[in-house]
């Protein structure tokens, strides 16, 4: 998927982006989630293109936009694009570990985390090529998140999704992006790996990743440069590397 030239009102302003099949990548900044809008074709830009090259899942920051049925069975059946509707809704609920206890329940019912579990089903179960997620892993715990990163990364490496993640959490997005685009004032002022990005997005105003964070403040105070890791146990293995 392209993006060319696109504006819209004052929030964005000639973005362009390139998005391959295979990857993950993070939109930080201010205008994230319009642009997901004009992606998923909810709003009308004003010039620019958008190349698509498949389906699309959209998983929305307000996740009670998504539901508009009176069970969670509906919620995911309504979105299955084939006749195995239970196997399909069955398999799709496992993926994201909601509980298929859950089924008969009406999605407003459902606890903040229960429903941002809801939306991810409704968005896997349809098999979409490019998946959007704005801010996915709101009031998750630890090790939901760590489900949800392993998830991401069976859905890029066994079934070649085009994965783009929306949000200022640079934590999150250290740990499971390979390329990183940055908006600020309507355009994007940074784009690259996350090596490279992530040591320059201060300046706009968004927290470094506490590994970066941390690893600067070594090399401040001990002259230590610490090796680039977006995983904190590498990181603790390195300074007791340089300790012992």
């Amino acid at each position: 998927m392209e993006i060319k030239g696109i504006y819209y009102k004052d929030v964005l302003r000639n973005i362009n982006m390139k998005f391959e099949p295979s990857n993950i990548y993070g939109i930080a900044g201010k205008g994230k989630t319009i642009l997901f809008e004009l992606i998923s074709n909810g709003l009308l830009y004003e010039k620019g293109d958008i190349i698509d090259f498949g389906n699309i899942g959209y998983f929305r920051q307000n996740v009670d936009e998504m539901f508009y049925n009176d069970t969670v069975y509906d919620e995911i059946k309504c979105r299955v694009k084939s006749n195995n509707f239970d196997k399909k809704i069955k398999d799709s609920l496992k993926l994201v570990d909601l509980n298929i206890s859950l089924l008969d329940r009406n999605p407003n019912t459902l606890s903040s985390v229960e429903k941002r579990k809801l939306g991810l089903c409704c968005v896997l179960v349809s098999n979409p090529k490019i998946l959007l997620f704005d801010e996915p892993v709101v009031g998750f715990n630890q090790k939901e998140v760590v489900n949800f990163v392993n998830l991401i990364r069976k859905l890029k490496n066994r079934y070649k999704k085009t994965i783009i993640i929306s949000t200022n959490d640079t934590d999150f997005l250290h740990k499971i992006v390979d390329y990183v685009y940055v908006l600020y004032e309507g355009k994007v002022v940074l784009e690259g790996s996350k090596f490279e990005v992530f040591k320059g997005i201060k300046e706009y105003g968004i927290d470094e990743p506490k590994e970066i964070e941390f690893s600067n403040i070594v090399f401040k105070r001990k002259n230590i440069k610490l090796g680039y890791r977006d995983d904190i146990n590498d990181l603790i293995k390195d300074i007791y590397r340089f300790v012992k």
